[in-house]
């Protein structure tokens, strides 16, 4: 039988080939930046890992090195899905992800996919994500295996090539030049930051200036009102750039003056940017900086006064409107809210609209119907408005508010909405509701939680107070707010974590 010419050169392709892919995916997982801006340089550093793994590898016993080996490799396959998770993260909440706390953020990812593109298809895409991610990890072991066996059988090699990289990296160091990628101690340190982030917000918790104060010394200015913190879905600064967004609310200002209402309009810097809502509320809620899970968890088992647990104490009745929430949320006890309701207990008989399944106006009216109209307690309600969430889909039409019903009448708008048009239905029925149903005991108070999805710079939102009795406005005229309903380039910029005392002491007695 007569030798085959092109089996050895191509089983020599193939090997080279199975070679190379598995250098590139030990590179990327060991040098590709977690904000996904990967240029050639990324992949001129020297992974710090390598150097030491690698001598490592070669001084084992062969049996021993068929063990660590795969171990090795399920890491860098692991690290390779963290870099894509962080590339992920940083596209659409401006970060890269913290396994620390990040990992429950996948629940409402998937939550938000079936609002998106239904369950069938959900279930099918995260099967196919659950697969790949396995398929990095067994990939990451087969790569350094195959990478190693390659060192062993050319030991000289390996060997002359880590020494002088080695060297390369010492004297890049000395001199200052930053040349060398540690990911695996960068992902570990921040692990460990993380926690011990967790225990100073913790210390950070126990001292509240207002913890004490008796309610009949909270709020007292505002004795009688009806104070409604309303959080508009991805309203942020970058919603001030678009005209329609504009001509709505200055239409509206006019309008509510016009009407004997006058307004205050500032930017908050919020917690979070693209996602995440809840930590926004919470920062502002709590008066603590809240930028992640693990804060947020620390958080809601406390004790710690909110605002709306402040305007309880002092008398109020208080409400939570959160129409996004499908299943129970413990957290509304947090809050100290009186009542609470959620998708199942507002009555929604309407279309639905991607994920925002309530519109803002249904939302609105459920709220005035059953905690507002006829006697009552003053309420204090925060309450959320779903209708601009991403991924700003069809819009619900404004009806007259008489005409709610059921919200079957909330037909779509017909067309497929952008950002800026989703955000303009939210202000408008803000200002409709105002209209119609605002009186001299009415408070409102709303702001964005975060600037929208999409890599927006900076983490500012607009927020307005909205009276018709003049005395609440002068009560905070050393705030230095704006007046109308949007704030200008120059208007103050406040961390949302300092709106919970000011406010406080704005309207009540300040704290001894």
């Amino acid at each position: 039988m007569e030798p085959t010419t092109t089996a050895l050169p191509g089983r020599r392709v193939a090997a080279l080939a199975v070679t190379a892919a598995a250098c590139l995916l030990v590179a990327f997982a060991l040098l590709a930046p977690n904000d996904g801006r990967i240029t050639p340089w990324s992949f001129a550093r020297i992974p710090v890992e390598a150097l030491v793994a690698v001598p490592v590898l070669l001084l084992l016993p062969a049996r021993a090195r068929r063990v660590v080996a795969p171990c090795l490799g399920a890491a860098v396959g692991l690290l390779a899905l963290l870099t894509i998770l962080d590339i992920g993260f940083n596209s659409a909440l401006g970060r890269p992800f913290h396994p620390a706390f990040d990992w429950r953020s996948l629940g409402p990812a998937v939550e938000l996919l079936v609002a998106e593109v239904g369950r069938a298809a959900t279930i099918v895409l995260v099967v196919v994500a659950a697969v790949i991610a396995v398929g990095l990890v067994v990939a990451g072991a087969a790569a350094v295996m195959r990478l190693t066996r390659v060192a062993v059988e050319h030991r000289r090699a390996a060997t002359r090539t880590t020494m002088a990289l080695g060297l390369v990296w010492i004297a890049c160091a000395v001199s200052g030049v930053q040349v060398a990628a540690a990911v695996t101690y960068d992902r570990v340190h921040q692990g460990g930051a993380d926690f011990q982030d967790q225990r100073r917000f913790a210390a950070d918790m126990a001292v509240d200036d207002f913890r004490d104060v008796p309610g009949d010394e909270l709020l007292t200015t505002l004795r009688g009102k009806n104070v409604v913190v309303a959080f508009v879905e991805s309203y942020g600064r970058v919603a001030l750039g678009y005209p329609r967004i504009n001509q709505v609310l200055a239409a509206g200002s006019r309008s509510l003056h016009a009407a004997g209402f006058g307004s205050r309009s500032a930017f908050l810097t919020s917690p979070t940017s693209g996602g995440t809502s809840w930590l926004a509320h919470a920062t502002l809620q709590s008066g603590l900086w809240v930028d992640n899970q693990l804060r947020y968890d620390t958080l809601v088992k406390s004790d710690r006064l909110t605002l709306s647990g402040a305007f309880r104490r002092a008398g109020w009745r208080t409400a939570g409107v959160v129409p996004a929430n499908t299943k129970d949320w413990p957290g509304h006890k947090f809050y100290g809210f009186d009542g609470y309701y959620d998708s199942r207990d507002i009555g929604y008989r309407g279309p639905r609209f991607s994920f925002e399944t309530i519109p803002d106006q249904f939302t609105l009216a459920t709220f005035h119907r059953k905690e507002v109209a006829g006697t009552h307690a003053p309420v204090m309600a925060e309450i959320d408005l779903v209708s601009s969430h991403w991924p700003w889909g069809s819009v619900p039409r404004l009806v007259s508010w008489s005409d709610v019903g059921d919200g079957r009448t909330l037909g779509r708008s017909g067309v497929r909405a952008g950002y800026a048009d989703s955000i303009a239905y939210s202000l408008r029925t803000l200002i409709s509701y105002a209209q119609t149903y605002g009186d001299d005991d009415l408070v409102l108070i709303f702001l964005g939680d975060h600037q929208p999805a999409g890599g927006q710079s900076g983490r500012d939102v607009p927020i307005t107070i909205l009276a018709r009795d003049a005395r609440v406005l002068d009560e905070i005229a050393g705030w230095g707010w704006e007046r109308g309903l949007r704030p200008g380039q120059g208007a103050p910029v406040w961390p949302m974590d300092a709106f919970r005392d000011r406010f406080l002491t704005a309207f009540g007695r300040p704290p001894a």
